[in-house]
């Protein structure tokens, strides 16, 4: 009998490779490699022929992922419309991730998160330039020709704070994308007072997807060319970075006073943020900000945490090849990382979707509620 068993990824994002699928409980992949890069993590393929069988998934090349403690209770997303993405039973086990799951219909979607693909970047870009507080600016193309695009949002045209953030650096971190997508979701709710508020006496400069050609190509962690955006802030080049390149040259034009940067980390269940500690200009006005904002954010959202996340950098000795360690040295400003999770937020779980889209989401528009804060502060006015 022939094995109805169809595995693909030759889609936006797809990425797989398949050595064996012969019968629905054995199936045996690996995690390729991304574009000209060492680093293997992301994945995402569809499955077909297997509603009503127990598929078992076996991705034989776990062990040599990127951050293979990404994988301890770990739970992949599964979807059959791309739209609602739940978690399946996964497993580790020697060296090997394993998925099992009974499809309840002929075509199921498997992937690392919740893809966020080119085709809905380009949607929320037309969306959001049909809103009167927001222009598109295009600051360049990738090394593959797709659009580098900044959408500027703003009610006023005098004197006014300017907020960088930005997302995917790392594309298969598409959290950070969803993140994005909720902050212009409430950033554009005319009828909120923060969102007023901030449009007033800041501009938004947004670049929703850093890395559109690592997204399109499936990667994890770097562009075409095979680089890690996020160790290029120090000497970005056209020909190997030209995004990073891009978004500094329109930051020289405006100047930067908050920023951030939005990340998924493989390893830690939490949301947490890492800022400039480290960083020789780093004094007691940026640790007051950094304070200030993590305490807000603390306070307004149960999903973000201060507990759990990275061992700050001693004085002097950060990485100024990462985004926010540059931006918040050569701009003295107030910038961090934010890191959402792979897994589930061990602080509040769901064991039906885990982290996901949804919360995103809501995450992104919860952070305006620190942004203002900091923005109101007297620690933001000390340069005007």
């Amino acid at each position: 009998m022939t094995s109805r068993i169809k595995i693909s990824s030759a889609f936006d994002g797809g990425n797989i490779s398949v050595i064996e699928a012969s019968e629905p409980d054995n199936i045996r992949v690996k995690i390729p490699n991304d574009t000209n890069s060492k680093f293997l993590q992301w994945f995402y393929f569809r499955l077909q022929g297997g509603m009503g069988e127990q598929c078992v998934i076996q991705f034989e090349n776990a062990s040599d992922a990127a951050y293979p403690d990404g994988w301890m209770d770990y739970q992949a997303v599964a979807s059959y419309d791309r739209e609602y993405w739940f978690r399946v039973p996964t497993e580790y086990v020697d060296g090997k991730l394993v998925i099992s799951h009974q499809p309840e219909q002929d075509s199921v979607y498997y992937a690392y998160f919740a893809p966020y693909s080119y085709e809905r970047h380009l949607d929320m870009i037309s969306w959001a330039a049909s809103h009167d507080d927001c222009i598109t600016d295009h600051l360049g193309e990738t090394a593959e020709g797709r659009d580098i695009t900044l959408l500027e949002v703003s009610q006023t045209q005098g004197l006014a704070k300017n907020i960088w953030i930005i997302a995917r650096q790392h594309p298969g971190e598409t959290m950070a994308e969803w993140f994005v997508e909720g902050l212009l979701e409430r950033l554009f709710d005319e009828s909120h007072p923060v969102s007023r508020s901030l449009l007033n006496q800041c501009r938004f400069y947004i670049v929703p997807n850093m890395n559109p050609d690592g997204a399109v190509h499936g990667n994890l962690r770097v562009n075409s060319k095979g680089v890690n955006l996020n160790r290029e802030w120090k000497n970005p080049t056209q020909e190997f970075s030209p995004e990073v390149l891009a978004v500094q040259k329109k930051m020289a034009e405006t100047g930067v006073d908050m920023f951030l940067d939005i990340h998924g980390d493989e390893a830690l269940p939490v949301n947490f943020v890492d800022g400039c500690q480290g960083v020789p200009s780093f004094d007691a006005r940026m640790e007051a900000m950094e304070t200030l904002f993590k305490d807000m954010f603390v306070a307004v959202s149960p999903d973000f945490q201060t507990k759990i996340g990275y061992t700050p950098d001693q004085f002097g000795e950060a990485n100024l090849t990462v985004a926010t360690k540059w931006v918040g040295e050569t701009y003295n400003c107030l910038s961090f990382t934010l890191e959402m999770p792979f897994k589930d937020n061990q602080n509040l779980p769901d064991e039906i979707v885990g982290w996901s889209p949804e919360r995103a989401k809501i995450l992104g528009a919860d952070i305006l509620y620190p942004i203002y804060q900091v923005i109101m502060s007297p620690h933001m006015k000390v340069d005007d």
